[in-house]
């Protein structure tokens, strides 16, 4: 597989991105309350993603991607997903290393995602890959946690240390 390349507000590449992410995250259908924001998602919205944070991609088209948007205290990763065929060959994980490198490059030392409360094997999948749980939020108007924040340290971080 080719290395994770960025994307920029005018390539062609974001419609597959789009595409990648609806049939990835598919499966949450039914399962999460609220429904997932990618349904808000829209190719301006991924424009904008590029102007003010980053998309990934590895391969063409993609086969996996995530959006990278830096806080004052972290990089946030969103919207990392990988196609149904090629999951479990380490293209999570190369994105999560691509991120932390990301971070390190902006002098950020934690990595934070969002993953919903339902989906526990996101949440497994995240702990193998190093992120640990810090936090639960609720979307507005839900009384009950409806996402788990996880956290990483950045390799070579004081916040590793």
């Amino acid at each position: 597989m080719t290395a994770p390349r960025r994307l920029f507000p005018g390539d062609p590449c974001l419609r597959d991105v789009l595409d990648l992410i609806r049939r990835s995250f598919a499966f949450m259908e039914g399962r999460i309350d609220p429904p997932s924001s990618m349904h808000r998602l829209s190719l301006a919205a991924l424009q904008e993603q590029c102007r003010h944070g980053e998309i990934w991609a590895i391969g063409t088209p993609p086969a996996a991607c995530v959006f990278l948007t830096p806080h004052p205290d972290c990089l946030y990763l969103g919207k990392l997903a990988v196609d149904g065929n090629h999951r479990g060959t380490g293209l999570a994980r190369a994105l999560v290393k691509l991120a932390a490198t990301r971070a390190a490059a902006l002098g950020l030392q934690v990595l934070r995602l969002q993953a919903r409360i339902e989906l526990t094997e996101n949440h497994t999948a995240f702990a193998r890959m190093g992120f640990r749980k810090t936090g639960e939020t609720a979307h507005t108007g839900f009384a009950k946690p409806t996402s788990v924040t996880m956290e990483r340290a950045v390799p070579g971080s004081r916040a590793q240390n």
